[in-house]
């Protein structure tokens, strides 16, 4: 075979070659515009582009066509989302509300951030704790009326007790009991009910007139249509301390948190939601209208006990006889 026909054949191969790698080139690019779509982006100065993408969520258009939202833009549909039938995305500005929104959750305070480092402090505290007495009640049988006699008096005991307490900042936020010492032991109060024969004395009577008729108390409207009984009982005051609850927490047997002016601890024989009106009061910020909301040991269906502010006020009211308007459901 001469030069010219090799090279002649050789040049032959060479042009088949380069026509198969264009025709391979161009069914890729032909596969390649088929994929991509052609997307409408409207910004939120109403600004409107189409772009082609092959890129199938809103979050991948806008970043591979460098369109960055703005603290207060939003996108439709949401970043995450993937493109919608339509093939719109819309950026829009935030409303005011979306805006204060996003400022409320987005303030931290210094203050805040330095708190969490703040260095957490454990103390070993000793305390005197008093311990509260008990009341034992002795029953007595028999017919007439029962009448209470304090025939051993309570005493509160002492306790030593050891916490340990932790501090962020000066103020506890934490407290532990260690342990405790008995310093004194309390003393039971001993309350003997004696059983007495007594005479009907009109105690009690039908009110002729009706305090809630004249009266502006929200408690005086509920019992406006009820006609109330009058009856002389025996009327000491307590308040939320230990010396006279055992408790401090305020909460009363019906299980609200009592109120001075507001709450009277009675007897079994009046309801729970009793409302009393005793014009001793009359001149006080409630008009000397009560609820019954407790109970007491010691109350008996002649006794009331009303709650006041301080032990020091209870001390100063003592305990009188006074006329009372009683109101029952």
């Amino acid at each position: 075979m001469k030069k010219d026909d090799k090279a002649s054949i050789s040049l032959i191969k060479i042009l088949g070659i380069s026509l198969v790698l264009i025709f391979m080139t161009s069914i890729g690019v032909m596969a390649s515009n088929a994929s991509l779509t052609s997307v409408k982006i409207i910004l939120s100065n109403d600004y409107e582009m189409t772009v082609l993408t092959s890129k199938t969520t809103v979050g991948e258009i806008l970043e591979e066509n460098h369109i960055v939202l703005l603290e207060d833009e939003t996108v439709t549909p949401d970043k995450q989302e993937e493109l919608p039938d339509n093939k719109t995305i819309k950026i829009v500005k935030k409303t005011e509300e979306e805006q204060g929104i996003a400022k409320e959750e987005a303030v931290v305070t210094t203050e805040e951030i330095l708190a969490t480092y703040d260095t957490i402090v454990e103390k070993i505290v000793t305390e005197q704790v008093e311990i509260p007495f008990e009341t034992i009640t002795k029953e007595a049988t028999g017919e007439g009326t029962k009448q209470n006699q304090v025939i051993q008096k309570g005493q509160n005991g002492l306790k030593e007790v050891k916490y340990k307490v932790k501090y962020q900042n000066d103020v506890e936020i934490e407290r532990t009991e260690i342990s405790s010492t008995i310093l004194k032991e309390p003393v039971d109060k001993i309350v003997q009910v004696r059983t007495v024969q007594v005479t009907s004395r009109g105690t009690e009577r039908t009110a002729t007139t009706n305090p809630a008729l004249t009266a502006s108390s929200s408690l005086a409207k509920k019992v406006e249509g009820i006609t109330p009984t009058v009856k002389t009982m025996n009327t000491s005051a307590y308040d939320a301390c230990v010396k006279c609850c055992g408790k401090t927490n305020g909460i009363t047997s019906s299980g609200a948190k009592a109120s001075p002016w507001y709450t009277i601890a009675a007897g079994k024989g009046y309801k729970i939601g009793t409302i009393i009106y005793i014009p001793y009061f009359k001149n006080k910020p409630n008009g000397g209208w009560f609820v019954v909301q407790d109970r007491g040991g010691a109350i008996s269906n002649n006794k009331i006990d009303i709650f006041m502010s301080t032990h020091s006020e209870c001390l100063q009211f003592g305990r009188r006889n006074l006329e009372c308007y009683i109101y029952e459901f």
